[in-house]
């Protein structure tokens, strides 16, 4: 018999799982994590015997306060992340652990995906997308989750499972669960048999409606285990637990077109809507003047509204989808027709140039970074969403915005689902005690939105901010129907109470999540968790979210005189918080108001540094030459060694000095360094210098990549020594002969590195490169801003900007740099000379690549893009030159930064075989012929991760261009 996972009470842990994205703060007793259904099935059943309440948590991007508890609270985002397409993508079965995006990149090369389209798709979980009926900007009512749903698999609190996916599902349920079958039976009936009641729930559910429980189900399927199934749909962990789920997916349009509406006033535009959905959009989003006035302000605004005197304005965008372009051009073409008798303010014109349509989506996405992120101190953004019938929807934006200027929100804005009679607001908030305000204007918003016969959610659930109001929307008579469900299903309310249903009437405005002043780094953070699937640390130790927000406890800790608390979070959190962060940056990808935590840790590690290690890598920037030689020397050395005593040497060092000081001697760490970087011109010498090229230091450091080795010194298989690489399985680097796996002929000699093969394709490609006199003394600085050692930092990019200007004629010559990551620090530190730097695979691709024959692709090939690449833009550059190279061209879906961060997958391997551990499971389930990446050190992190030999791309490039 399985035990239930264990109750961690340790402090820390308790306050970084206790945020979400919510206004609400309760602070849990316990935390948990379960593995598997069978571990569920145990600490439902323990919670049952103690009568303890049990809330699970996955992704934490709830609005409404539902993903909370002061019990137990379970963690399912860790785990129960399995993805499997069915039947060519037509169906797909997830765990509640997936994100919508994780889901979505599976289904892509099928030319599908989930129905469900929430904003937060980046972060939000299958298990959140069930609990809260998800739906979006496309999805309606009619491709939302509930509609979607083909079957369910889900742990009662008696620990009884369900799964309607099985044959005999309902028999089963009947057996197991007498009373609960009957129950269902009997409100089945008695919904049905009221023509009231049924009148009621199909007026509410022809809408959006998050508000309460997904009665429409009683009248919707005919066994009560398909009741039950889509009862549990919507009920935000008040009912069950959902192992997984079974959707159908929908189909992916080829081709888009995209325009913006603009039209003189909010009833002008509402007044459009009958006429914008007959034509059948795809989405028709709409903003108010408020809106597009913030819009005017945001980067890459739209030319539709940049010069517009914005006075009562409002606007609609719209966006035709189709598999046929002519069928699309037609469609867009009768789009500008129906446009001429709008009124507009500004000609429609649709268009299928993605930066256009780019432009005009940062008009309606960008409204919540940019209010969000420019709220006064101390105030917290507030994101609500209501609907109402179409035709009310002129006048429900118009009492809204008169509710704004009652209750003083002045920057408030409207914007949302124009065709679902769907929209948003944003209000920033001083939530203090009492918040009065608020409550004021809840009271009123409630009433307008109930007077226009509409629901008070639409998409964000009912959580504990509209569970007050689920009477007052439905009347006392179905809100019986949904306690009398609640007590069938959860009798002894262990699950989730206070979300969906409470007897508190002022539920809503308890436990407001306090405003905690930090670090300007992070201080704007909203804790919407959209960084923390892109986190390298997520399962390993915090998640960039979780960083944040146990820096504001500690403080809050202190202001409040609990030092034992704000002690042990700061104790834990220079391993957790900043010895494990990978500072790579791709939390600010995510994040909607453009927080890097990376930023945060770089500024905490500078503060904890003393003196003296500060004085040393200032010294090591002053001598960077001679480190990097030494470096490649000690390499080679240890190279000569059996592994196991450098690894010993270092293990002692670190014993010693400690594992965030002494890096690790490794097994996928070459065997020797490499050549040290000389000045003068590489590739061909006839032609005219084209391009400035810095060879990175890490290609000193680190010799070229070769056949992986085990702990003891052997072959761990690599590459295999049968492909394209040149490793030669073990023939101490001769010419590899014969055919790869796939068919290939590619055999090059031993690998001697990214700086010889960009050597050969500039030759080959006509093209000349210049490598600065002083290149083996510089560095993209990153090695000393990661570790917080600004001083070092600086000087060295002193050093950087001084050669680098005259190297490239103050700017005649572009830079290039041959390690992703270094490209970075490299354009970091030119920024504002008026020198273009390129990674060296974007300037390939544009430059070498149509210059160049390829002889014999290879017959596959795995791409590992970087965090570098994605922060570049050059992720389509690096599978451009692939697929140029390969016949058969695999990007894991599961790829993400690899955590080696330089050294930290030296000082801290833990984080790397965290951080990969996904990506290294769906690699190891194809093998290719080559392994490649942009990154030296990247390279390193995934051959640690797959004992598989990564390359750089170029490598791959040069061997099938020969």
């Amino acid at each position: 018999m399985t035990v239930a996972p264990l109750l961690d009470t340790d402090v820390v842990a308790r306050h970084a799982l206790a945020h979400d994205a919510s206004h609400y703060l309760l602070l849990p007793e316990a935390v948990t994590s379960p593995t598997d259904e069978d571990s569920v099935v145990a600490l439902l059943r323990e919670a049952m015997r103690a009568r303890r309440p049990l809330t699970f948590r996955s992704g934490g991007t709830s609005l409404s306060g539902q993903a909370q508890s002061e019990a137990v609270l379970a963690d399912v985002r860790t785990h129960f992340r399995t993805v499997e397409v069915l039947d060519h993508g037509e169906r797909v079965r997830v765990g509640p652990g997936a994100t919508l995006r994780q889901v979505n990149a599976h289904l892509l090369r099928h030319m599908r995906r989930l129905g469900p389209d929430p904003a937060s798709e980046v972060a939000c979980t299958i298990g959140g997308v069930i609990a809260n009926n998800s739906s979006g900007m496309a999805a309606g009512t009619a491709e939302n989750s509930y509609r979607t749903l083909e079957s369910l698999r889900f742990v009662l609190s008696s620990g009884t499972i369900v799964d309607t996916g099985l044959e005999g599902a309902d028999a089963r349920l009947r057996r197991e669960e007498p009373e609960l079958h009957e129950g269902l039976v009997r409100l089945m009936r008695r919904v049905r048999d009221s023509a009231e009641f049924t009148r009621v729930i199909r007026e509410r559910f022809a809408l959006k409606n998050t508000m309460g429980y997904g009665i429409n189900a009683l009248l919707d399927f005919e066994t009560p285990a398909d009741v039950l199934a889509h009862l549990v749909v919507g009920s935000e962990g008040t009912l069950a637990f959902v192992s997984s789920a079974v959707f159908r997916t929908v189909p992916i349009q080829k081709h888009i077109t995209t325009g913006l509406l603009v039209l003189p006033s909010l009833e002008a535009a509402t007044a459009a809507l009958p006429e914008v959905v007959g034509a059948g959009f795809a989405t028709a989003e709409l903003m108010d003047a408020r809106s597009l006035i913030v819009a005017q302000g945001l980067a890459g605004a739209p030319q539709e509204i940049l010069g517009l005197d914005v006075e009562r304005h409002a606007a609609l965008l719209v966006e035709h989808r189709s598999d046929d372009p002519a069928e699309l051009a037609q469609r867009a073409a009768d789009a500008v027709g129906m446009s001429e008798g709008l009124g507009l303010s500004v000609p429609l014109e649709m268009t299928t140039d993605a930066a256009r349509r780019a432009a005009m989506w940062t008009t309606r996405k960008g409204l919540y970074a940019a209010i969000a992120g420019a709220r006064p101190a101390g105030s917290t953004a507030l994101l609500e969403d209501v609907v109402v019938p179409v035709p009310e929807l002129e006048a429900t934006c118009r009492g809204l915005q008169d509710l704004f200027d009652r209750h003083d929100y002045d920057e408030s804005v409207i914007f949302g689902h124009a065709k679902d009679g769907n929209i948003h607001f944003l209000l920033n908030e001083q939530l203090g005690e009492g918040s009065t305000r608020l409550e004021a204007f809840t009271q009123d918003m409630v009433e307008l939105v109930l007077d226009h016969g509409g629901n008070l959610k639409a998409e964000h659930g009912t959580g504990r901010v509209m569970a007050p109001f689920v009477e007052r929307q439905y009347g006392p008579e179905l809100y019986g129907v949904m306690r009398e469900l609640k007590a069938l299903v959860d009798p002894a309310g262990i699950l989730n109470p206070g979300v969906v249903l409470t007897d508190d009437a002022s539920a809503h405005m308890q436990n407001l999540k306090p405003v905690i002043e930090i670090e300007e780094e992070a201080d704007r953070c909203v804790e919407c968790g959209y960084c923390e699937p892109v986190c390298p640390s997520k399962d390993l130790t915090l998640t960039p979210r979780q960083r944040i927000v146990l820096r504001r406890d500690a403080n809050l800790a202190e202001q409040r005189g609990d030092v034992e608390t704000a002690a042990a979070i700061r104790t834990a959190y220079e391993y957790e918080g900043l010895e494990t962060c990978a500072v790579d940056g791709m939390c600010v990808t995510a994040c909607p108001v453009g927080i890097n935590t990376g930023d945060l840790v770089r500024r905490l590690r500078a503060e904890d540094a003393s003196t003296a290690p500060n004085a040393a890598w200032k010294a090591a920037a002053g001598n960077w030459d001679l480190l990097t030689r030494g470096a490649s020397a000690a390499m080679s050395v240890a190279g000569t060694l059996p592994q196991v005593l450098p690894r010993a040497a270092t293990d002692v060092g670190r014993a010693v000095l400690g594992t965030d000081v002494v890096p690790q001697y490794r097994s996928e760490l070459p065997r020797r360094g490499g050549a040290v970087r000389r000045a003068g011109g590489r590739g061909r010498a006839s032609a005219d210098v084209g391009a400035v090229y810095l060879p990175a230091c890490v290609h000193t450091m680190f010799g070229a990549a070769e056949e992986s080795r085990s702990s003891d010194g052997g072959s761990s298989g690599g590459c295999g020594g049968d492909c394209a690489c040149g490793s030669g399985g073990g023939k101490g680097g001769a010419t590899s002969s014969g055919s790869t796996s796939s068919g290939s002929t590619s055999s090059p000699t031993t690998a001697a590195g990214v700086p010889a093969a960009l050597d050969l394709l500039a030759q080959r490609a006509g093209m000349r490169l210049a490598v600065p006199d002083d290149a083996a003394s510089l560095c993209c600085g990153t090695p000393f801003s990661s570790k917080g050692m600004t001083g070092a930092k600086e000087r060295m990019r002193d050093q950087v900007r001084t050669a680098l200007l005259a190297a490239s004629h103050d700017g005649e010559l572009p830079v290039i740099v041959d390690a992703s990551s270094c490209t970075e620090g490299i354009l970091q530190a030119m920024e504002g000379t008026g020198v273009e730097v390129l990674d060296a695979i974007t300037y390939v691709r544009r430059h070498l690549l149509s210059e160049l024959s390829v002889r014999e692709p290879a017959g596959s090939v795995t791409v590992h893009p970087t965090c570098s690449t994605t922060h570049l833009g050059a992720t389509d550059d690096l599978i451009a030159i692939a697929e140029a190279a390969a016949r058969d061209v695999v990007v894991p879906v599961d790829w993400g930064c690899c955590g080696y961060a330089g050294d930290r997958g030296m000082l801290h391997p833990e984080l790397t075989a965290s951080a990969t551990r996904a990506e290294a499971a769906e690699v190891a389930q194809r093998g290719t012929d080559w392994y490649v990446s942009s990154n030296r050190t990247c390279e390193l992190g995934m051959q640690a991760a797959t004992g598989k030999s990564y390359r750089h791309v170029l490598e791959l490039l040069e061997a099938v261009t020969r």
